[in-house]
């Protein structure tokens, strides 16, 4: 049966778009508004026109097939299973340090003097283990929807309180490259609301209880939804890099450092209050990544132990299998793999070896996604009449050539 789309199904669009901007996004964007002013905007929308295919495409393989991506992905062969168990240990080992360290410094801001910054990311990772562990998708889904207001109020508020040239927004939809733009633009295209968790949203459409074709019009106005939303985000993200940053040619310091320099800036201009509500949109930004990656790839790695075991024709969704994934100990096990072994990283150098592999097998998972949801939308794996047409092909295909330029320049750039 065909469910009509409507206002109160929107939930997993929103989680996997929240989830997809972090700290390094934001800093990104208004480091791209900052050089660029305007003139790279066409470049923020089509980053989420991609978002909106890719994510789609990851829904629709969970609705159309009734079988999870790491089901589809092993069925590709065993290079697969490879490339994943890499990915999930080494990714998540070094990103789990870099998520917490992210959400520690807007709290370290807010409240200086409590405690060092590596106690704030400690004290962050185990709220995010706990808050995971103890909550279904529900309430896991509410309190991303409440961040993601947060996240939206405050930056159309920051947007609007630097005063817009409105009359320069059209011709920034213009697609243009500046002298030297080429890898901020890529790096806009692809970076903004693009990780790991994009393949967690069919887990997250099957959590809703969408589990058949029947919901296909529901999914896609969610998706539609939740990353326009994320380009509004990002557009104001943009404005404020370019009235604030690039009217008066200051440069923000490196990484998620930038973000707090940012508020020291808004404090000079507009007073604490508003360099205050800034560090609050920066730590619900922040949250949202840490949170959602804690609950989506926990529930990828939870369906990969399950095909490995042999359970290939077992759902791996919650609210389907004896052991919801979300209780069920590989779930578990891997929030804990995300919690506690990176906080070594918090008190010691990272190490140069594990810095190249995190960067050669981080820069290669969108690629991945992109290109294995090409050839799984267009086999015989998935119903005729839910296969890719002209633009889903073209949409996947240009994302596919888009990360793999990423990922080459992402390789160069690391330090060999």
């Amino acid at each position: 049966m065909l469910r009509r789309p409507s206002w109160r199904h929107i939930g997993p669009g929103i989680v996997v778009a929240a989830t997809g901007v972090g700290a390094g996004d934001l800093v990104a964007t208004l480091v791209a508004g900052g050089r660029y002013g305007y003139t790279l905007l066409w470049a923020a929308v089509l980053g989420c026109l991609i978002k909106i295919s890719l994510a789609e495409a990851a829904g629709r393989w969970h609705l159309a097939t009734g079988r999870t991506l790491l089901d589809g992905w092993l069925s590709l062969g065993p290079w697969t299973t490879v490339y994943f168990t890499g990915y999930v240990a080494v990714w998540g080992f070094v990103y789990g340090a870099a998520a917490m360290s992210s959400t520690a410094l807007p709290l370290a801001a807010l409240f200086p003097g409590v405690m060092d910054l590596k106690w704030w990311a400690v004290l962050c990772g185990v709220g995010g283990l706990l808050f995971v562990w103890f909550n279904r998708y529900a309430v896991f889904e509410k309190v991303m929807t409440v961040l993601v207001g947060v996240m939206f109020l405050v930056t159309v508020y920051l947007a609007v309180r630097v005063a817009p040239n409105l009359g320069d927004l059209p011709a920034g939809l213009v697609p243009a490259l500046p002298d030297g733009s080429l890898l901020y633009t890529l790096g806009l295209v692809g970076g903004v609301g693009g990780t790991i968790t994009l393949a967690a949203y069919g887990y997250w459409v099957n959590a809703k209880g969408w589990r058949d074709t029947g919901w296909m019009r529901v999914m896609r106005l969610d998706n539609r939804v939740a990353y326009a939303t994320t380009g509004v985000f990002v557009v104001a993200m943009l404005i404020v890099g370019a009235e604030l940053l690039h009217t008066s040619g200051i440069v923000l310091a490196e990484g998620d450092k930038g973000l707090v320099d940012l508020g020291g800036l808004l404090e000079e201009r507009y007073g604490a209050a508003t360099a205050k509500l800034f560090l609050v949109g920066f730590f619900a930004t922040s949250v949202t990544s840490l949170i959602g990656v804690w609950q989506g790839v926990s529930l990828l790695f939870a369906d990969f132990v399950a095909r490995l075991r042999g359970r290939g024709g077992a759902p791996a969704v919650p609210g389907e299998a004896a052991v919801p994934a979300e209780r069920s100990v590989p779930f578990r096990a891997y929030l804990l793999w995300l919690t506690f072994p990176p906080m070594s990283l918090l008190f010691l150098d990272r190490p140069f070896f594990l810095v190249v592999v995190y960067g050669v097998v981080g820069a290669f998972f969108m690629p991945f996604l992109a290109l294995t949801l090409l050839w799984l939308l267009n086999s015989s794996r998935t119903p005729r009449g839910w296969r890719n047409g002209w633009f889903g092909n073209a949409m996947l295909g240009a994302a596919g050539v888009l990360f793999l330029v990423l990922c080459v320049e992402q390789v160069r750039d690391l330090p060999w």
